[in-house]
């Protein structure tokens, strides 16, 4: 019977290709070129499951130049999540010499912690649109985090706000959510809002966010595969309490339907 690689607390279950892999393969793939996305499963099912599809599809025609096989993806994460329910998912696409691989990662659900406090920092990662995993971005959050932060909110130059390292930055206006217009991962958890949130009265719009402009907005949110988060301070800049702006979007995003993986 095939056994899932599981880490020392046998916490990840990864699977290769729908197989277990040996550690000099599982080496040999992570160490490669990849794009990736990240979900939340509950009850066997996932939120905008063919938004994360198309986004695969689309950085493997751009990075690989082939195509993906939707349907394999979906049969190797069902395979990688066996009779598990709720979970944090992630599907990797890796290169290889001959053709690319497909890594699931399956680990316990979680949720995004609120409110965060970011620390700006100069960087914008390189081809931002695609969820790559060679980007220095790391170095970024550990040394917010070494500073009493949660996040590093990456700008650009002249301080044009674009995305933290994590997440997706959104702000609160007079009328409603302003997304920063800047190189980006459009997340999944933004574009579902963005289709929500005018349902739910609430227009969004994209706009040029300077550092300077985050103390004339009424507030500011995050949003990845794990949720929503309300962010608290931009560095000495505190952030007001947008509680009842908070409720719509969460009642927003409740509102997204769960699909069959």
């Amino acid at each position: 019977m095939m056994r899932n690689w599981r880490n020392p607390k046998g916490m990840t279950t990864i699977e290769i290709d729908g197989r277990a892999p040996d550690a000099s393969e599982l080496w040999d793939r992570v160490s490669s070129y990849g794009h990736f996305t990240a979900m939340q499963v509950r009850g066997g099912k996932a939120r905008g499951v063919a938004l994360h599809l198309q986004r695969l599809e689309a950085a493997n025609l751009e990075a690989f130049a082939v195509g993906l096989d939707a349907e394999r993806v979906r049969a190797l994460v069902r395979h990688a999540l066996g009779d598990t329910q709720d979970a944090s998912l992630r599907v990797y696409i890796f290169e290889t010499p001959t053709e690319p691989t497909t890594l699931v990662t399956v680990k316990p659900p979680g949720e995004m912690a609120t409110p965060q406090r970011l620390r700006s920092a100069r960087y914008q990662r390189p081809v931002a649109h695609i969820k790559h995993v060679t980007t220095d971005q790391g170095l970024y959050r550990q040394q917010a985090q070494r500073d009493g932060c949660d996040d590093a909110l990456l700008t650009g130059e002249h301080g044009i706000v674009s995305e933290t390292t994590f997440a997706n930055i959104g702000f609160f206006d007079g009328s409603g959510v302003v997304w920063p217009d800047a190189p980006l991962l459009r997340g999944i958890t933004m574009h579902l809002l963005e289709r929500t949130l005018p349902e739910a009265g609430v227009p969004t719009r994209r706009a040029t966010v300077g550092l300077a402009d985050i103390s004339s907005f009424r507030g500011a949110f995050l949003t990845n595969a794990r949720g929503i988060a309300a962010v608290s301070s931009v560095d000495d800049m505190i952030l007001p309490d947008g509680t009842a702006r908070m409720k719509t979007l969460h009642d927003a995003y409740a509102s997204v339907p769960w699909d069959t993986i």
